[in-house]
């Protein structure tokens, strides 16, 4: 995992998205969703890509159920980009970087 992409967990998850004075792209997956494999890379690519600007973290939706359940994600992977701890974009299935990258740009 790319040291740029902050690992969340049900633990965690509430405080990182409503304490970021920058927008926050969380990616919801699971290790043995393939399509969530395939986001992987470019997830890691807007981390690098949005170092300071954005925080771009990943929550396995086995382990963090009660995160998953409360945005209502039925199918991986999702992305949901918050901005002030709000729901901005709600994106189901492999996304491309394009649409992920002009959703930030737009919140930035």
């Amino acid at each position: 995992m790319a040291g740029d992409v902050i690992e969340l967990t049900d633990a965690d998850f509430d405080e990182v998205i409503h304490s970021s004075d920058m927008p926050v792209l969380v990616d919801f997956w699971a290790p043995w969703c393939a399509p969530c494999l395939m986001m992987a890379p470019i997830t890691e690519e807007v981390a690098k890509e949005y170092a300071g600007k954005a925080k771009i973290g990943k929550l396995n939706t086995d382990e963090a159920r009660d995160s998953a359940m409360e945005f209502g994600i039925s199918a991986i992977p999702t992305i949901i980009l918050f901005k002030d701890g709000q729901v901005h974009k709600k994106w189901v299935g492999l996304t491309s970087k394009k649409n992920l990258v002009a959703a930030i740009d737009e919140v930035l």
